[in-house]
């Protein structure tokens, strides 16, 4: 039997851990610690190497405070023509001045303030 080919979800799943974990501040090692695995797991489950079972997922989403629907959201949005739309959301998430945006984020306490800045975003981006 042949090397079984990476499913497109598995992917977007593991690319959603990866963002999320760094979003939270975690470490690989401080996740497989609360997973109870070795952190080598968590590396090849943010890759995408190894599937993540379901009772695994379940775990995850634990451990980073997210309902297990957060792992599928917009699944079933994407097009025939755009099947990438999520997976670059994603990808950007991963980058490390989104990570400092983030964090900045975080720290307003406003919710006016907040809102306002995300305006300003969507002004500069052009939306």
């Amino acid at each position: 039997m042949g090397k079984r080919r990476r499913d497109p979800m598995d992917e977007e799943i593991a690319k959603r851990v990866r963002a999320l974990r760094l979003q939270r501040g975690l470490s690989q090692t401080e996740l497989s610690n609360a997973l109870g695995v070795t952190f080598q797991q968590v590396q090849k489950y943010e890759r995408g190497a190894n599937r993540i079972s379901a009772g695994r997922l379940f775990r995850i989403a634990e451990v980073l405070e997210v309902p297990i629907a957060f792992f599928f959201a917009d699944f079933a949005k994407r097009t025939t023509s755009d099947p990438q739309a999520v997976a670059i959301e994603f990808d950007f998430l991963q980058t490390a001045d989104a990570q400092r945006l983030i964090r900045a984020y975080k720290q307003i306490t406003g919710s006016g303030i907040r809102l306002s800045l995300v305006r300003l975003a969507e002004t500069l981006a052009g939306d």
